[in-house]
């Protein structure tokens, strides 16, 4: 009697173990087959995850003052605007976008480091960068209508109709009423692998901010809704090596015609001013 109690018991202990075992082999292998949808061959995560990379198509290259160390960009009403910089070098310009001739410009006091301009109605703002000090023109005239006061650095600007957008250098998008120039708004701007630093020049194009990154050449295009790096576009190689004659420096300067569909791009002391389309690398 007592052999085959422990004989039915052992059988018992057995199956349980069969069981178990059977169970532990389908839990692994739930957890190897969800291992393996979030592998990075996996549609999901790579739909997910990647940032859009875009490279470009030159359409045309027009000439660009080589003395200009470019802060902002505007093309506005058949011609470009230009804000440039260095001290005792800083100008407000409009140019004629197919020779690169400087048809109208105003100087800057030597002490102010010019930045980013923008257009917003019948003015022009011009952000300076360490002095806290911004300035707003008349559009056709240049005349200097008032200053304002920010207390940050001022780097590029830009605006969405009904917001003035301003970068500081940092990761930090600062939103600004049109007329009192108060800030009213902030995001920080962020891609996969974080904050974003380094923003300089601005530009608004159809419904993105489209931003330079400081001694790089890329530029972001960002959600403003968000902050969030929506593409990466990549302008490597848009000046040739013999190109590089010195002084020049790095890409900087956005500017859209937002009529004609069309997107410019050059850099701090260039020798040329590329329309550019985009096209999609990956993403």
């Amino acid at each position: 009697m007592g052999i085959r109690i422990l004989s039915a018991r052992v059988i018992f202990i057995n199956w349980l173990s069969r069981i178990f075992f059977l169970g532990l082999l389908a839990l692994l292998g739930a957890l190897y087959f969800c291992s393996c949808s979030n592998s990075p061959e996996s549609p999901l995560l790579t739909t997910s995850n990647v940032t859009p990379v875009y490279t470009y198509k030159v359409v045309n290259t027009y000439p660009h003052d080589q003395n200009a160390f470019t802060q902002g960009l505007v093309f506005e009403d058949g011609a470009l605007f230009e804000g440039t910089g260095l001290y005792g070098h800083s100008t407000l310009r409009r140019v004629e976008l197919d020779t690169g001739d400087i048809l109208q410009v105003h100087e800057l006091p030597a002490q102010f480091f010019g930045e980013g301009i923008t257009i917003y109605g019948s003015k022009i703002i011009q952000l300076t960068w360490k002095s806290g000090i911004g300035f707003i023109y008349d559009k056709d005239s240049f005349e200097l209508l008032r200053e304002f006061d920010y207390p940050t650095e001022g780097w590029g600007i830009t605006h969405d109709g009904e917001r003035l957008i301003m970068s500081d250098g940092s990761s930090t998008l600062h939103f600004l009423e049109p007329e009192t120039l108060e800030e009213i708004g902030r995001i920080e701007i962020y891609d996969n692998d974080g904050p974003v630093t380094g923003l300089n020049e601005l530009e608004y194009v159809q419904g993105e901010i489209y931003a330079n990154v400081l001694q790089t050449d890329h530029i972001a295009r960002i959600a403003p809704q968000t902050g969030e790096v929506l593409g990466w576009v990549e302008l490597q190689g848009l000046i040739n090596p013999e190109e590089y004659a010195e002084p020049i420096d790095v890409l900087n300067g956005i500017a859209y015609d937002a009529e004609n569909n069309r997107l410019f791009v050059t850099g701090k002391l260039w020798p040329k001013l590329f329309e550019i389309e985009l096209v999609a690398l990956y993403g």
